[in-house]
């Protein structure tokens, strides 16, 4: 007798429990994975992942790592040989995809579960490829300390379940690529909408969902039919029958057509090969490979917002939507500037429907947003020996913003999308306000390359100076702060003397300072009593900017004067100009601007 076809039981990485919270995927570690060595690239996971860093350094290879790690059970997890590092397969250096995982609750199996000193449950898998194919998937065991190929959650195929399922989008694809993937997006939306309805639990004296009432009247016509042919079919299995028994004998046919199995597998509410066709509301509509870049990429906005929106509804109403996760390549190609704005907005909101992550890779500073709590910006560098490295340099839970910060950045953010521009490299230096930011780079573009290298971030007042200065000691940077000390005391328009709000902030400046990593050098330069009076010896009414420049361009005096603050902030050894002092404390802030209003 022919074995009965074994039956695989399907392990869930999400608990049956309701009230159990999903695993929270905390960790990537890459090797030997295309440019990336035997040095593994660890990536810090979070709802939004930004990846920066120059050409060539990696970035898209984590996109695809990621991929691979997800897709297990499908072709997508399959190697080539020029996915080998220098297209060689090393059998010292096989390329190995770890990933670690968050659980709150028992169900890969206790001998998985690692405790973390804050109590959190951590389980490890990995994934290695020993040649060119599928990967072999193991799980590291706690107490034996190694790892096996007995793996958590049961067999490699099934416990990918209910884990993110990928969607990569290429930087650089075809635009049928392009096209495939924004359908992708649509069909999987719209087949997420349908398992809803099929999930919904029906309540006594509720009406049934038309999806429902569909299944009844197909087993209804179904049975219809069957019963109408079942003549035909009985002629059929008893001669068939027959004419078995000849070789077999006492055997028979039997053919049975099912008609109420799987239903839900049989029905297909749409094309297998949808359309999707764009153009002028009173013309023509072509199909979108046809669409221009900028077209396709705005399109795969627009899906994208449909699919968080239709994922809210979905969670409003209690239903269970399968996570997913986008990888994106540098969404900013092909865009308008108002147009990568509202992207980095879509891509920010799309996790807040707890269904999906986002991987993306940019060389835009405004697709960084310090505001947000679920974002980890990833630095990818190529060092001086060829090892790629990732670090992370910002992640909002280990900054400590306080909802003062994030209010302030968010402002900021809006007002100059490119105040993250230091992610991408170079000196940095912090300025108080548009005048002195319009000063530097004056000289800047006067003098490229004494001065190339260098970013200026205005922080539009002394609060977001603070703030600012939260996130540069979390990146890890040497940085240079120039502020207006400005003055103790001052008077109304009515004539009454109070404390200056604005003097009140350089504690609060100072404080952060304080606080910088150890080993990391900073400046902190204070103009007595503000830049217009410190270098100019007078304060413009309006246009101070504009009055900067001219006073730049026609007295050389001045602008050796404010050349030499800049060399000050850029070389932490060269003296800093008349009326700019270097403090270390409030005391001794206020004795010197008492000496220079004075003098």
């Amino acid at each position: 007798m022919a074995k009965a076809k074994k039956t695989e039981v399907e392990a869930s990485l999400v608990s049956s429990n309701p009230e159990i919270t999903k695993p929270r995927l905390i960790k990537l570690i890459i090797k030997n994975y295309r440019c990336i060595g035997s040095t593994p690239v660890e990536i810090d996971l979070n709802d939004i992942v930004v990846l920066v860093g120059a050409n060539n350094v990696g970035k898209s290879s984590i996109l695809k790592a990621y991929e691979l790690a997800m897709s297990q059970g499908s072709g997508k997890a399959d190697l080539k040989r020029e996915d080998f590092p220098n297209n060689t397969i090393d059998n010292d250096n096989l390329p190995e995809i770890e990933l670690h995982t968050i659980v709150y609750d028992n169900s890969p199996g206790d001998k998985w579960i690692q405790v973390l000193e804050n109590g959190e449950m951590l389980v490890r898998e990995r994934w290695v490829w020993n040649g060119e194919g599928k990967p072999k998937r193991e799980g590291w065991e706690v107490e034996a300390s190694s790892w096996s190929e007995n793996v958590p959650w049961g067999a490699p195929n099934v416990a990918n379940a209910r884990r993110p399922e990928p969607h990569r989008v290429d930087a650089f694809d075809s635009p049928e690529e392009q096209a495939k993937a924004i359908k992708k997006l649509l069909m999987q939306a719209l087949n997420d909408r349908v398992k809803n309805l099929k999930a919904q639990n029906q309540e006594e004296g509720q009406e049934e969902n038309d999806y429902k009432k569909l299944i009844a009247h197909v087993k209804a016509l179904q049975k219809k039919i069957v019963l109408e042919a079942k003549d035909q079919i009985d002629a059929v299995n008893q001669e068939l029958s027959d004419l078995v028994a000849r070789v077999f004998p006492n055997y028979k046919i039997d053919f049975d057509a099912k008609p109420e199995d799987d239903l839900d597998s049989a029905i297909n509410l749409f094309k297998a090969d949808p359309q999707l066709l764009m153009g002028p509301a009173d013309g023509y509509l072509s199909t979108i490979d046809r669409q221009g870049s900028g077209a396709r990429r705005t399109l795969l906005w627009t899906a994208i917002k449909f699919i968080s929106e239709n994922n809210q509804k979905g969670k409003d109403n209690g239903a269970v939507v399968r996570p997913h996760l986008l990888l994106i390549d540098e969404p900013e190609i092909c865009l308008h500037p108002n147009a990568i704005r509202e992207a980095c907005n879509l891509l920010y909101d799309l996790p807040s429907s707890d269904n999906w992550q986002v991987m993306v890779t940019t060389h835009s500073p405004i697709f960084i947003d310090f505001s947000k709590d679920n974002t980890t910006i990833i630095k990818v560098e190529k060092t001086s020996n060829g090892e790629i490295k990732g670090t992370t340099v910002f992640r909002p839970d280990k900054v400590q913003l306080d909802d003062d910060d994030k209010r302030n950045l968010k402002l900021l953010n809006i007002c100059d999308p490119y105040v993250a521009e230091f992610f991408f490299g170079g000196k940095v230096i912090v300025v108080e306000g548009d005048t002195e930011y319009t000063a530097f780079n004056y000289i800047k573009r006067q003098k490229p390359e004494e001065y190339k290298d260098i970013n200026i971030i205005r922080a539009r007042g002394k609060a977001t100076i603070v703030s600012l200065i939260k996130v540069l000691n979390h990146f890890g940077s040497d940085y240079a702060v120039l502020h207006d000390c400005d003055i103790p005391i001052i008077t109304t328009k009515r004539g009454i003397e109070m404390a200056n709000p604005a003097w009140g902030n350089n504690p609060n400046i100072l404080n952060a300072m304080n606080a910088k990593p150890v080993g990391k050098s900073t400046r902190l330069l204070a103009s007595l009593p503000n830049f217009e009076l410190a270098y100019f010896g007078e304060v413009a009414e309006n246009e101070k900017p504009y009055n900067a420049l001219r006073t730049l361009e026609q007295d050389e005096v001045k602008f050796d004067t404010v050349e030499a603050l800049l060399k000050a902030l850029v070389d932490f050894a060269s003296p800093p100009p008349i009326n700019c002092t270097e403090w270390t404390s409030i005391e001794d802030l206020e004795q010197k601007l008492m000496d220079s209003l004075s003098g």
